[in-house]
């Protein structure tokens, strides 16, 4: 029998044509190039979180359209959807490809000769790519270089278009990636050159009016816009208000990102054998929905292929389940959540594992303290995502464990920072789970976070302090230890652990699993009414005990925690 030859896995990699040629696997997407070629308006805006497969389809897009690729056109699409079933327009325009990412915002100069650098050097690639289309290529090249014109270098192709009768097409990469730096910068210069940008005479707003005007006039036959947040389309207004938004769009809720069947075809088709995937993949990865009517949840693809490219280079489990480059960075996060109203609720979220809210599609820079509008920006960025409406309200929750867990860390973050006392010494923290691993002695990991975390909150800390507050810490504490995989509110049928402690699989030496009851009252509460407390957590522990799922397990153990005020805590074990 002839063994299966595999092929690579595209980790990193979102050059469509060296996918195809160099035969790595590729989910195909190009069913929706014909969706959106039958779209009434041909000038379309689309966003979706970091590392969701946004920079690949552009430039699937780029190859199916560019007049220079009809020659390959059989080689790139023929096994693929879209070469089976070609639209009219494949390879009829000269496309031109923007990318706003990796711009200088450190000052309002930097920004307008970064951008108009930018903008300059996309044109001149542009001509010199289409050399053998416009004449004139070299002469418009070089009056660039001379003259070096800024945006205004967008008439030359309008220009050149028009007098070839050549049809254009637009693709704009991370429109809103120099936004997002400024809005993040958190302070009035970082706001004031983001204003002034997209002010009537800023350099952004000239950039997308000179679009806008070659769209309408049909010098720009057709126009694609991604990034990841929706602010600045709202601030641009009449800048750019052209664009049909697909964004939430049901029939496109799959385009980018794996649904479960792609993620098994990717596993067969290179070769990454299921006995190495040691977690649950859907509960880790996959979760997001961008609208309640979508056929399918999908996953991060970026997570995805991380996780597998670890398989098949070790051919063993990965160390670290979490790709570490998925990790947001701290400080722009915690710019974003530089309001008391916003950090309020981050913390519900966390302790609820989700939130009712409106979903806007469009919003400005100057609502961003507002309840919704931060809501909604923490769902286009990944933070969230769609499990249910009621009414005209969305339940939002954290898509997956993965995302969990940057809460967790930046939870403890934030309350170090609040909290200059408390502390995180590793080795304790490791050893004290270490025990509760190897000796099923939980104790020392409670009394552990009791005295160095619980007892040294601040009174702003203490404000939040209830069962909930304390189960979130727990978790990025236990989840520091990558001991154990907690899980919280864990189903056991009757009922919801506060949390369970699953030995990470990498680890099938950890001899003790944990199921964890929380209680929370106050330094002036009964003795009596602790006992209550107390009987109530034990009572619930011996029905998760009796559960189908947990029952008759002879490496589990179970404890009641019962903390009281900030520095003191009953724990028993029924």
């Amino acid at each position: 029998m002839e063994t299966k030859k595999y092929k690579r896995l595209p980790y990193g990699i979102s050059d469509f044509r060296r996918i195809i040629l160099e035969n790595y696997a590729y989910v195909d997407k190009t069913m929706y190039i014909e969706m959106l070629e039958k779209e009434a308006n041909p000038n379309q805006f689309f966003i979706r979180p970091r590392k969701f497969g946004k920079s690949l389809f552009f430039m699937t897009l780029w190859y199916y359209y560019d007049l220079n690729a009809a020659g390959e056109f059989e080689t790139l699409f023929g096994n693929l959807y879209i070469g089976k079933h070609p639209t009219p327009e494949h390879n009829t325009y000269a496309v031109l490809q923007l990318d706003f990412s990796g711009l200088d915002t450190s000052s309002e100069q930097g920004f307008v000769k970064s951008f108009s650098s930018n903008v300059q050097d996309a044109v001149r690639d542009f001509f010199r790519i289409y050399d053998s289309v416009f004449p004139e290529a070299n002469l418009y090249v070089n009056q660039i270089d001379e003259e070096r014109p800024g945006v205004a270098a967008l008439q030359k192709v309008f220009y050149a278009a028009k007098q070839n009768n050549v049809k254009l097409f637009f693709i704009i990469d991370e429109y809103d990636h120099f936004a997002n730096d400024l809005i993040a910068m958190g302070n009035m210069q970082g706001t004031d050159i983001y204003k002034s940008m997209i002010a009537a005479n800023g350099i952004v707003r000239d950039f997308y009016e000179r679009l806008k005007n070659a769209s309408k006039s049909s010098l720009v036959n057709r126009t694609f816009i991604t990034g990841i947040s929706p602010v600045m389309l709202d601030d641009l207004t009449s800048g750019y208000n052209i664009a049909n938004v697909l964004t939430m769009e049901p029939k496109y809720n799959e385009m980018m990102g794996f649904t479960q069947e792609e993620v098994e075809w990717l596993m067969r088709e290179t070769g990454v054998d299921p006995k190495y995937i040691n977690i649950d993949m859907p509960a880790y990865y996959d979760g997001y929905l961008f609208h309640k009517d979508g056929a399918h949840s999908v996953y991060n693809p970026a997570m995805v292929l991380y996780f597998f490219q670890q398989i098949i280079s070790r051919q063993q489990p990965p160390e670290n389940i979490v790709d570490l480059n998925m990790q947001i960075d701290y400080g722009r996060l915690r710019r974003l959540f530089k309001n008391e109203g916003n950090r309020e609720t981050l913390l519900k979220i966390i302790k609820e594992d989700g939130i009712f809210s409106e979903l806007l599609q469009k919003f400005p820079i100057d609502m961003l303290e507002d309840d919704t509008q931060f809501v909604s920006l923490l769902f286009y960025m990944g933070l969230l995502t769609i499990k249910g409406s009621h009414l005209n309200k969305m339940r939002l929750e954290i898509p997956n464990f993965s995302v969990k867990t940057m809460y967790w860390d930046y939870i403890v973050r934030m309350t170090r920072e609040t909290s200059p006392l408390m502390t995180i010494q590793s080795q304790p923290l490791d050893e004290s789970i270490v025990a509760a691993a190897m000796e099923g002695d939980i104790t020392r990991f409670i009394n552990y976070v009791s005295k160095n975390a619980f007892s040294k909150f601040s009174n702003q800390d203490l404000k939040h302090f209830d069962e909930k507050y304390i189960k979130a810490l727990l978790l990025a504490y236990l989840f520091m230890s990558k001991i154990y995989i907690p899980m919280s509110e864990y189903e056991t049928v009757p009922g919801r652990a506060d949390i369970y402690l699953q030995r990470d699989p990498r680890l099938p030496q950890v001899k003790w699993e944990w199921i964890l009851e929380l209680k929370y009252c106050k330094t002036t509460t009964t003795p009596a009414e602790i006992a209550k407390l107390q009987k109530e957590g034990e009572e619930q522990i011996k029905q998760y005990l009796s559960s189908h799922r947990l029952g008759n397990r002879s490496d589990l153990k179970a404890a009641v925690v019962v903390f009281i005020g900030k520095n003191k805590y009953k724990l028993s074990e029924p």
